[in-house]
C-alpha cells in the first residue's frame, strides 16, 4: 500500500490493556509486558515479534488504544450493518477508526478499516451487549442519592423525563438518604452531562459512573444486601413491565404515597418485558388497598415475601 500509494496513513489499533506495539515504537526498542488484557485474545501479545517490529517502525504512521467497550461497540456496529459477527481482536481496527476520526475530529475523508476473525464465543455474547451501549456512549450510568421517604424515587424518574431506563438498582440501607444505581439511555456524552446538571439542579448529588470499571463490571451486580432491622413491614414482589418508556413511572404513579420502596433491581435484556423485583413497606392495615393497587397496576407479579433466597440474602 505504502509503496503504490505513499501519501496513505497506516495506523495501528491495539487495546489499552495490550499495548505491546505501541510502547515499542515510543521506546525505540521491543518491550515486554509484565501482563495483557485477554478479551481481544487475538493481539494479546506480550512482546512483538523481531520482523513485525520492523515493518511497523518502517511503516505505520500511528498507533491508537482503544479500550473494551470501544471494542464491543464495534462488534455491534459490524452487527447492525451486516448481521456479521466479528471476534474482539477482529473489530479492533473499526474501533480503532472511530477513535481515530473522533480525535482528529476527520470530515470527508476515505478510511478502511481490515475487519478479520470470528472466533467468537457465544457466551461472551451477553457481555459485549452490555459493553456496547457504554462505549457508544448510549448509555450513562449514574449514583443517585435521594431522599429516604416516600415518594421520592417518583420525584426522581420526573427528573429523568422520557429518557429509557436500562437498570435501576437499590437497597434501603439508610433512614435519611437512598443511594440508587441507576442506567439511563442517552444519544451521547454531551447529553449525560446535560441530565447530570438537571438531577442536579433538582437537588440530588449524583456521581457519573459510565467509566468506571468497578462500577460496570461488579457493583452494578452487588447492589443489595440484608436490610437493616429499621425496614418494617416489607413485601417482596416480581412484576413484569412492558418495556417502553413510562412503565416505571406509571408504576410509581399508582403507587400510594405512605408506601415506602425499600428493594428496587432491574435490568433492561432485550426482551419486549423486564422482570422487576420491588421490596415495599406495607403496614399490615394497607394490605386491602395494596390489593386493589395490584389490581388496577394490571401487570404480572407474583409475591415472593416468603422466597428462601430472599430470606437467606435480601431480608
Amino acid at each position: 500500500v505504502k509503496r503504490l500509494r505513499p501519501d496513505i496513513r497506516l495506523i495501528g489499533v491495539e487495546p489499552v490493556d495490550a499495548d505491546a506495539m505501541y510502547r515499542s515504537l515510543k521506546a525505540g526498542r521491543r518491550v515486554t509486558l509484565k501482563q495483557v488484557g485477554l478479551f481481544a485474545d487475538g493481539v494479546a501479545v506480550k512482546q512483538v515479534g523481531r520482523e513485525t517490529f520492523r515493518l511497523c517502525r518502517k511503516l505505520v504512521d500511528d498507533i491508537v488504544l482503544v479500550d473494551t467497550d470501544e471494542i464491543c461497540a464495534a462488534i455491534k456496529d459490524v452487527f447492525e450493518d451486516t448481521r456479521a459477527i466479528l471476534e474482539p481482536a477482529g473489530a479492533l481496527a473499526i474501533a480503532g477508526a472511530k477513535r481515530y476520526v473522533e480525535r482528529k475530529r476527520l470530515r470527508g475523508e476515505t478510511l478502511v478499516a481490515v475487519a478479520c476473525g470470528a472466533n467468537m464465543n457465544f457466551d461472551r455474547l451477553r457481555f459485549v451487549a452490555e459493553e456496547a451501549e457504554l462505549g457508544e456512549h448510549r448509555e450513562a450510568l449514574l449514583a443517585v442519592t435521594i431522599p429516604e421517604r416516600p415518594g421520592s424515587f417518583r420525584e426522581f424518574c420526573a427528573l429523568l423525563g422520557a429518557r429509557n431506563v436500562t437498570e435501576f438498582n437499590y437497597r434501603f440501607a439508610d433512614p435519611g438518604q437512598a443511594h440508587v444505581f441507576v442506567g439511563v439511555q442517552v444519544r451521547d456524552r454531551d447529553e449525560t452531562a446535560a441530565l447530570i446538571a438537571k438531577l442536579r439542579r433538582g437537588g440530588l448529588t449524583t456521581l457519573d459512573l459510565s467509566d468506571n470499571e468497578l462500577a460496570k463490571l461488579h457493583i452494578r451486580h452487588t447492589v443489595g444486601g440484608h436490610a437493616p432491622g429499621s425496614v418494617q413491614n416489607e413485601i417482596v414482589y416480581r412484576f413484569e413491565f412492558p418495556e417502553r418508556p413510562g412503565a416505571l413511572m406509571r408504576f410509581l404513579t399508582a403507587m400510594s404515597r405512605g408506601w415506602n420502596i425499600s428493594l428496587f433491581h432491574y435490568r433492561n435484556h432485550g426482551a419486549d418485558y423486564g422482570r422487576v423485583l420491588v421490596g415495599m413497606q406495607v403496614p399490615g392495615a394497607d394490605q386491602a388497598r395494596f390489593r386493589r393497587f395490584l389490581k388496577q397496576l394490571g401487570y404480572p407479579f407474583s409475591d415472593e415475601t416468603r422466597n428462601p433466597a430472599y430470606e437467606l440474602f435480601l431480608r
